[in-house]
């Protein structure tokens, strides 16, 4: 049994991944409510998206979202521009998501809460973690309840408790980085009068203050995100309506109200990442291991796909008797795409910024091909086995460690219909691969998929016939030649031993 510390977004697409895959598991979250704050409200990212394909949820997401929001910007009470992000990128054959959702968090959690206890398991609230010890075989874990305190035991414990993680300070993981208090926004649900909900509408003015006022779809509410006024003494009063109405008054100037504040709090510049994802058999994941500016919406996706990519890592061990080692990959993969995020929100919010100085646009600035995350690879990764000839770095071909396009087929069905489910594939891609699919089906192995392609998917790039195993995430993990299955049924054991670089290539 897993226990899951934190039920975000990062915790509840763990614990679902986690109990589609037969792992039992206990979610906890201090919290005796759930939230209605919509916090990081703008933005489930094209690849996040996907792993909610995968999940079987894109629609309940999509009908509680919209992706068509245009960006208002305006001084005063006069409009300078107006934008659409990614109006432009239409689904296309290999990528069915290239436009954001715009969806309040809470609604996403509460999709997932939903899905959770479709298959059996529920949040448990008002639960603290207090204090945990490991040994070599289990962690024992002290919780504080409706019911009181409890010791109970574990095999694994996964803290997805957010930037002041319990979990994080008593593994004595270093969280490095900066925090700038000098940069502090006020940021709250209310209602609005005086505006149509029909823009996320911008104030960028240099000498009043910033001004954000976003429509939450399905809802009355509006998120605002507000520069405070500081207090003669240089103190920041308290967010309160009456202080977020005085920016509205003076950074807007337009007759706008606002009304029935339901959450209410203060953001700072904060920068950190944590040195190590992993001690024994306790993981991080999510905030309580990086957390970064909001700029290019990265955060709940990047927790949302680091529980992604140890879901089945986790469950290989406790399910299916993989070596502990493989849980090492985890870290070696999801480090990168952490300094990744940082450096990319981090260089999101310059580009606003110098943006707005220049009178050139604003929040859109941030939103970038980058930072739709489809482009995010693993090809350092040991898991990443390329034993066919290597393409050349500029080709188009898709590597291992690459994320695996989507596909149609002549029936019909996408590669991603294929996917969908807590199993590896085995593609292959020309008529050559099916002597090769045929022995590796022969050899029996537990939680794989093989697909007869027939035809080479013009998505994937190959001028030959070739061999390629996706892993229960969406990634590539094997390229090889279509004769190749002795690699494929290596590459397979490679996943249940232990782990290095050796052989790969």
């Amino acid at each position: 049994m897993v226990l899951v510390v934190g039920a975000g977004p990062t915790g509840l697409s763990l614990a679902y991944d986690l109990v589609r895959r037969g792992v039992p598991v206990r979610i906890i979250d201090r919290q005796e409510q759930f939230t209605t704050a919509s916090r990081a409200k703008a933005g489930v990212q094209p690849r996040t998206l996907e792993v909610f394909d995968d999940f079987g949820i894109i629609d309940r997401l999509l009908a509680a979202g919209t992706q068509r929001l245009p960006f208002r910007r305006l001084l005063r009470d006069q409009l300078i521009s107006e934008v659409v992000p990614y109006e432009d990128k239409s689904p296309l054959p290999d990528a069915p998501y290239r436009r954001m959702l715009y969806i309040r968090q809470n609604d996403v959690e509460q999709i997932l809460r939903d899905l959770l206890s479709e298959v059996g398991c529920e949040v448990e609230r008002s639960t603290t973690l207090t204090e945990f010890t490991q040994t070599d075989t289990s962690v024992i874990a002290t919780l504080d309840g409706p019911a009181g305190t409890e010791k109970a035991e574990f095999d694994y414990l996964v803290g997805c408790d957010g930037g002041g993680s319990t979990v994080r300070k008593q593994l004595g993981i270093k969280f490095q980085g900066f925090t700038d208090e000098s940069q502090k926004l006020y940021v709250g649900d209310v209602e609005v009068d005086g505006l149509p909900d029909d823009a996320w509408y911008q104030w960028y003015d240099l000498e009043r203050g910033l001004l954000l006022l976003c429509p939450l779809s399905g809802s009355r509410s509006w998120q605002i995100q507000a520069s405070p006024s500081v207090a003669p003494d240089g103190t920041l009063p308290p967010p309160s309506l009456e202080a977020l109405q005085e920016a509205v008054d003076r950074i807007s100037g337009m007759p706008i109200k606002l009304s029935n504040p339901t959450w209410l709090s203060v953001t700072r510049k904060n920068v950190r990442m944590a040195e190590s994802l992993r001690s024994g058999r306790a993981l991080i994941a999510g905030d309580a291991a990086h957390v970064h500016p909001v700029a290019g919406a990265l955060g709940a996706n990047t927790g949302v796909q680091d529980a992604y990519n140890l879901g089945w890592k986790l469950a290989r061990v406790i399910k299916d008797g993989a070596d502990q080692s493989l849980l090492d990959t985890y870290q070696e993969e999801r480090l990168p795409i952490a300094e990744w995020t940082l450096r990319t929100s981090c260089s999101s919010a310059d580009k606003i910024a110098e943006a707005v100085i220049s009178g050139t646009g604003g929040a859109e600035k941030g939103l970038t091909e980058e930072t739709n995350q489809l482009g995010l690879n693993y090809r350092d990764s040991s898991l990443s086995w390329n034993l066919a000839e290597r393409a050349a770095d500029d080709s188009p071909a898709v590597r291992a460690g690459d994320r695996a396009p989507d596909s149609p087929g002549p029936d019909g069905t996408r590669l991603f219909d294929v996917f969908r489910g807590p199993h590896a594939t085995l593609l292959g891609m020309g008529a050559s691969c099916r002597e090769a699919l045929a022995r590796v089906e022969s050899a029996g192995v537990a939680g794989l998929r093989t697909l007869d392609v027939q035809e080479r998917p013009p998505a994937y790039g190959y001028t030959e016939d070739t061999l390629v195993l996706v892993r229960p995430d969406g990634y590539v993990g094997l390229v090889t030649t279509a004769e190749d299955s002795t690699g494929v049924l290596r590459y397979l054991d490679f996943l249940q031993g232990p782990h290095a670089a050796a052989g790969r290539d």
